[in-house]
């Protein structure tokens, strides 16, 4: 499955252009053998350089870059890969999502 579809891409890279905005998460990414967690909200055209709130599991959910490729790559126990939540339907800016994760210490649905 890819992480992120041509479609979810396109509007990342227009997310890009105007990074001033709160924008709201276009793709959830996790690792279903971890808690880790990455809501996205943009992407720098012609690199695979994208930005969100990442939540490595350990209480401490961050503003920040994380390379698609890299996520790509993880790999978890028997081989397992991050994921995209198909059912993830956002309804917030990522700031009220990044308030509700550093409450929770965690990424949260609000």
């Amino acid at each position: 499955m890819l992480l992120v579809t041509v479609e979810q891409q396109a509007v990342l890279i227009a997310n890009n252009r105007n990074k001033d905005a709160d924008h709201i998460p276009v793709v959830k990414l996790f690792t279903p053998w971890a808690s880790a967690t990455w809501l996205i909200v943009d992407m720098e055209p012609d690199e695979d350089m994208m930005f969100g709130l990442c939540d490595l599991g350990h209480g401490y959910p961050e503003l920040g870059y994380v390379l698609l490729s890299d996520l790509e790559e993880l790999r978890g126990p028997g081989g397992l890969q991050v994921e995209r939540d198909l059912h993830f339907r956002p309804t917030r800016p990522l700031s009220e999502y990044t308030i509700a994760a550093r409450a929770a210490r965690r990424i949260v649905d609000v």
